[in-house]
């Protein structure tokens, strides 16, 4: 079974300095049919004025990471870490017990446009973490790029739960096809441009649920960046 998620369907708010969109049920915006996916709960996409952003605010016992699509996004946190990331940087970090961390636009003249994506962890209460890593265009470029896994295999970042996240850079024409092991859920979002999923059309901004599904292709209908995760239950 596959279940489309259209952009236009999402949560969205506008805030003037901050334009965001929920694939799932996020602060102000409740959709009971959206609540999550498995241990995917949040798939964020934001779009932060220049010098704007998010001030110091507390996370737990939940596994958070962002992904920069274009400009620059600052972040700082109570762990002592503080970083720039930009296009290829992808971060996580474990909130466990209790963390505070801030996320601004580190430009004064350009939007940052980034997804901020939040993922349960197998247990609670676990030991606060942090990590930063860049993936190249191409390490990325027509192949589905490991860049989160719960073993941290390939180099990848470590997530505390059994999902693997891939990137892809896909373009116009190209295909890629990834197989599950059996009973494990897989969710694509697509960031920029336009793919067909197991035959289904899917644009910017859209997402879309595989279960009990043997497989799933990805064609580029464009030159496309997308993310796929492959998660146990």
């Amino acid at each position: 079974m596959l279940e489309v998620r259209k952009a236009d369907t999402r949560g969205r708010a506008d805030h003037g300095w901050l334009d965001t969109r929920h694939t799932f049920s996020f602060a102000d915006y409740y959709d009971p049919d959206f609540m999550g996916f498995g241990p995917l709960r949040v798939i964020n996409e934001d779009r932060v004025a220049p010098g704007q952003g998010f001030g110091a605010h507390s996370h737990r016992d939940m596994e958070i990471i962002s992904y920069v699509l274009e400009g620059a996004l600052q972040h700082r946190d109570s762990l002592g870490n503080g970083s720039v990331m930009r296009p290829g940087d992808v971060q996580r970090m474990s909130a466990g017990t209790g963390v505070r961390h801030s996320e601004f636009n580190a430009s004064e003249d350009e939007l940052v446009h980034f997804l901020q994506i939040w993922i349960l962890p197998e247990r609670p209460g676990g030991e606060p973490g942090y990590e930063q890593k860049h993936f190249s265009e191409d390490a990325r470029r027509d192949r589905l790029c490991l860049i989160g896994s719960r073993d941290g295999r390939e180099e990848s970042l470590v997530i505390q739960r059994d999902v693997d996240l891939y990137s892809s850079l896909l373009s116009e024409g190209h295909t890629l096809e990834h197989r599950p092991l059996a009973g494990r859920m897989l969710w694509v979002q697509v960031a920029r441009g336009g793919v067909a999923a197991n035959g289904e059309r899917l644009e910017a901004g859209d997402g879309a649920a595989l279960v009990d599904e043997p497989g799933i292709e990805l064609r580029g209908l464009r030159d496309s960046e997308i993310l796929l995760f492959d998660m146990g239950s």
